[in-house]
């Protein structure tokens, strides 16, 4: 069993409403961000981002908007929704308590 990937798959969507409530932004940059913050450890695909994204819009945490770049591309931008931030403040108080309850257990010895 893959227990890194098992930690990822329960916690993808509180990564990606920290992000996004931290700014606007779009698909790419959140890959990039994610990777950056993580030294690494996170390297998220599209495959596995863009469901994320279109569930997180579907349960309206999120909103998506079309933008007009100045060379006349369009990038869909993601912004957090009232709901969705109160989402992240109960996720975020639910993974420090048990984040604690881990340490408490399992505690390394400084010698």
């Amino acid at each position: 069993m893959n227990f890194s990937r098992e930690l990822l798959k329960g916690n993808t969507d509180s990564l990606l409403l920290y992000l996004i409530n931290c700014q606007p932004t779009y698909g790419y940059q959140i890959i990039k961000e994610l990777e950056k913050r993580s030294n690494g450890y996170f390297q998220f695909r599209e495959g596995t981002l863009y469901p994320a994204l279109h569930r997180l819009e579907r349960s309206e945490l999120i909103r998506g908007r079309w933008q007009k770049l100045p060379n006349g591309q369009e990038r869909r931008y993601y912004y957090i929704t009232r709901k969705g931030q109160q989402a992240l403040a109960k996720r975020l108080a639910v993974w420090r308590d048990f984040s604690t309850a881990v340490k408490s257990i399992i505690q390394l010895e400084t010698t």
